[in-house]
């Protein structure tokens, strides 16, 4: 058998067999604590003036720059999203409570299902830009809440 197709093919077993392994922690209890990670709280809060408050967690590590963590409200009537507020944030490894809030018009948002997008965004300098910030993403979410009555 020509060399090209004897290595393609044991190139080829190869990666079937990696394909067919089980990871190597499988059937185990042990599972690594992600890194970098930002919940949402399953309610959130919207006053009579319109003012809407999101609150959960967030964890993150490594930071150069001033790091925030984000939010944004969304509703399927609706295309438009609407940002509330920014928190800033302490990347240490250690799990935090952030809470943002904004008014909104109160036409803009109604009760019931929503859903809120999240990010710890840090601006993080680039020296081949002079020392412009540019994002770097730590982490983000995306879930489905209800918008309550504060």
């Amino acid at each position: 058998m020509p060399l090209r197709p004897a290595l393609a093919t044991a190139a080829g077993a190869v990666l079937l067999l990696l394909a067919a392994a089980p990871p190597a922690l499988a059937g185990s209890d042990v599972t690594a604590e992600p890194k970098e990670t930002v919940t949402v709280d399953k309610t959130v809060r919207m006053a009579a003036d319109g003012t809407v408050t999101v609150a959960g967690t967030y964890r993150c590590a490594d930071s150069t720059g001033p790091v925030f963590v984000s939010a944004s409200v969304g509703q399927k009537s609706s295309t438009a999203r609407y940002a509330i507020g920014g928190t800033l944030a302490v990347c240490d490894g250690k799990k935090h409570r952030w809470e943002n809030k904004s008014k909104t018009s109160s036409a803009t948002l109604k009760h019931g299902k929503a859903n809120v997008e999240a990010t710890i965004v840090e601006l993080r300098p680039a020296d081949d830009l002079g020392g412009l910030p540019l994002p770097h993403f730590h982490a983000t979410s995306k879930t489905d809440i209800t918008l309550t009555k504060a």
